[in-house]
C-alpha cells in the first residue's frame, strides 16, 4: 500500500484507515477510491477539524452593529426611473459588446419533488411542460436575439448528475444554443468527518463525499478553467442564478448596468420579505461591509424589529440572484493566492458509513460533520457592492417542494400570472380567479417574449391576436 504516494500521504496525516480495505478491492474500485482521495486537501481537513470542530474557534456569529443594508428601490415602488433607465442602457451596451455570460448552479437532484433526475430536467411550464433547463436556454436565446450577441452559458453540475445533464442537453441539441457556448463543469466535493477528525467511508471503496455548497461555485469556476474561458472571450461579468427558479430574469440589463456603474465585485437582488419569519436570508451591513445573515441565524429580536412606520427593519430578503465580476471570481475562487478565501461552515449530519469491519451503519442520530461554503459569504470581501430591489412576481418563484409553498403548482400559477400581466399591458383582457391566476392556461415561450418589453414587441407584430377565451400557447 505504501507504494502509492497518495496512500502514504493519508497515512502520514492519520487518515490511513481510508485505505484499510484497499487490498480487497478490484482494480476498478481501487482506482475510484484513489480518484476520490485525490480530491481531498488533507491540510484543509485538519484545519477545519481544529477550528470548527475541536477548538474554541468553532463558528460564532457576531451580530454587533448590524444594520439593514441599503438597496436601490424598484421604479414600481419609490425608485428613480431615470437612474434605472441609465442602468439598463449600460447593461444593454455590455450585452451588445459580448461581455456578459450566464451561470446556473445546477448540482441538485429533484429528490424533494419526488423526481429521481437532475432538477434541471424537471418539467415546469403550464402547457408545454418545458424543463427548467429549456426555459433558461430559451431566455438566453431571447436575450441574444434582442441584443444581437452571443451569451456563453456556464452550468455547474455535480458528480451525481453531471453525465445525465450533459446527455440531456446533447439529446435536445442544446435547445438551439451552439454547443460551444454551453460549458459544463462539476462542483467540488468535501469529505465528511467524525468528531475526532477521521474521514468517513460510505463503503469499503468510497469516501463519504458531499458537494461543497453553492459557495464552492466560485472556486469551481476557477479550477475548471471557466474563468480562463471568460478571459479568452472578453467576458467581464457573470449573471448567477440557481436552477430551481424558472421565473428569473436570466439576463437583466438594468441589474448588469447597476453592477457596472458601481464597479462592483458582486451585486445582488433583494425582495421585501413577505413576513418576519420568511425563510430567506437578510441583507445587512456591519461596519462598511455588506453581508447576508441566514434566516435561521438572525436573532428573533432583529427578525421582528420594525421601523417608525411599522415596516420590518430587516426587510431585504436574499433570493440567490447575483452578478459577479470575473476578476472578483478569480480572487475569491483561489485564482489569486494572496486573496482571502470563502469560509467553510460545518453541519452536523446523519451520514451512512461503515464500521471498522466494513459493515454498513445507518445512524439514527448525527454521527458526522459536512462542510460547505455559501456564495453570499463573498459579499464582505467585495470593495464595492450594490443591492437592487426586484419584484417577486416577475423574478422569483422557485420549485422546491412537491406540494404547498414553492411547489410546481405555485410556480405554474406564478408563471401564468406574469404572462397575464404582459397581455394586460398590451391591452388584452384576461379572466382570472380571485388570486389573479388566469382561468384558462397561458404559456409564453421566452423566444416570443422573455420579459414585458420583448413580449410587447412580438405582440405588436402579430397579424391575428389569439383568442383569450381558451388556453393559449405563444
Amino acid at each position: 500500500m505504501t507504494q502509492s504516494p497518495l496512500i502514504e500521504q493519508f497515512t502520514n496525516a492519520g487518515q490511513g484507515h481510508v485505505f484499510q480495505f484497499f487490498g480487497t478491492l478490484s482494480t476498478e474500485e481501487q482506482e475510484s477510491l484513489l480518484a476520490e482521495a485525490a480530491e481531498i486537501d488533507l491540510q484543509e481537513i485538519a484545519t477545519l477539524h481544529r477550528t470548527l470542530v475541536a477548538g474554541a474557534e468553532a463558528e460564532h456569529q457576531d451580530f454587533s452593529g448590524l444594520e439593514p443594508a441599503p438597496y436601490i428601490a424598484h421604479p414600481s415602488q419609490v425608485g428613480n426611473s431615470a437612474s434605472w433607465d441609465e442602468a439598463r442602457q449600460a447593461g444593454e451596451a455590455a450585452l451588445r459588446n459580448g461581455s456578459v455570460a450566464a451561470f446556473v448552479v445546477a448540482g441538485g437532484q429533484g429528490t424533494r419533488l419526488g423526481y429521481d433526475k437532475p432538477k434541471g430536467l424537471y418539467p415546469v411550464t403550464p402547457i408545454r411542460q418545458k424543463s427548467l433547463f429549456q426555459v433558461f436556454a430559451e431566455k438566453v436565446r431571447g436575450a441574444e436575439n434582442t441584443y444581437e450577441t452571443t451569451i456563453p452559458w456556464f452550468i455547474m453540475t455535480s458528480h451525481v448528475n453531471h453525465q445525465d445533464t450533459v446527455d440531456f442537453f446533447e439529446s435536445n441539441q442544446h435547445f438551439g444554443l451552439k454547443s460551444e457556448q454551453v460549458h459544463f463543469f462539476r462542483q467540488g466535493r468535501m469529505p465528511a468527518i467524525d468528531t475526532s477528525g477521521k474521514i468517513l467511508l460510505s463503503s469499503k471503496s468510497s469516501i463519504a463525499m458531499s458537494p461543497d455548497g453553492h459557495g464552492g461555485s466560485l472556486r469551481a469556476l476557477v479550477r475548471s478553467g471557466a474563468t480562463q474561458v471568460m478571459e479568452e472571450n472578453n467576458i467581464e461579468v457573470l449573471s448567477y442564478f440557481q436552477v430551481d427558479n424558472p421565473l428569473i430574469k436570466v439576463i437583466d440589463p438594468a441589474f448588469i448596468g447597476f453592477h457596472l456603474q458601481n464597479q462592483a465585485g458582486m451585486s445582488s437582488k433583494m425582495i421585501p420579505k413577505a413576513y418576519a419569519e420568511e425563510k430567506v436570508g437578510v441583507f445587512c451591513t456591519q461596519g462598511n461591509k455588506t453581508l447576508v445573515i441566514e434566516y435561521s441565524d438572525l436573532p428573533e429580536d432583529l427578525m421582528h424589529a420594525t421601523d417608525e412606520f411599522g415596516q420590518l427593519k430587516f426587510l431585504s430578503g436574499s433570493i440567490a440572484i447575483h452578478v459577479l465580476s470575473r476578476d472578483f471570481i478569480i480572487q475569491m475562487g483561489g485564482g489569486d493566492a494572496s486573496a482571502p478565501s470563502l469560509p467553510l461552515h460545518r453541519a452536523n449530519k446523519k451520514i451512512p458509513t461503515i464500521d471498522a469491519d466494513g459493515n454498513a451503519v445507518s445512524p439514527a442520530e448525527p454521527n458526522g460533520i459536512k462542510f460547505e461554503m455559501f456564495v453570499f459569504d463573498a459579499l464582505p470581501f467585495s470593495d464595492h457592492t450594490v443591492t437592487i430591489e426586484t419584484q417577486r412576481e416577475s423574478d422569483f418563484s422557485p420549485v422546491k417542494n412537491a406540494e404547498g409553498l414553492d411547489s410546481p403548482k405555485t410556480c405554474r400559477d406564478d408563471q401564468m400570472k406574469e404572462f397575464a400581466s404582459w397581455l394586460e399591458n398590451v391591452g388584452a383582457k384576461v379572466a382570472t380567479d380571485n388570486n389573479g391566476v388566469p382561468l384558462n392556461s397561458i404559456e409564453v415561450s421566452p423566444l416570443f417574449g422573455y420579459d414585458a418589453n420583448s413580449f410587447a414587441t412580438s405582440w405588436s407584430q402579430l397579424a391575428n391576436k389569439p383568442d383569450l377565451t381558451e388556453s393559449i400557447d405563444l
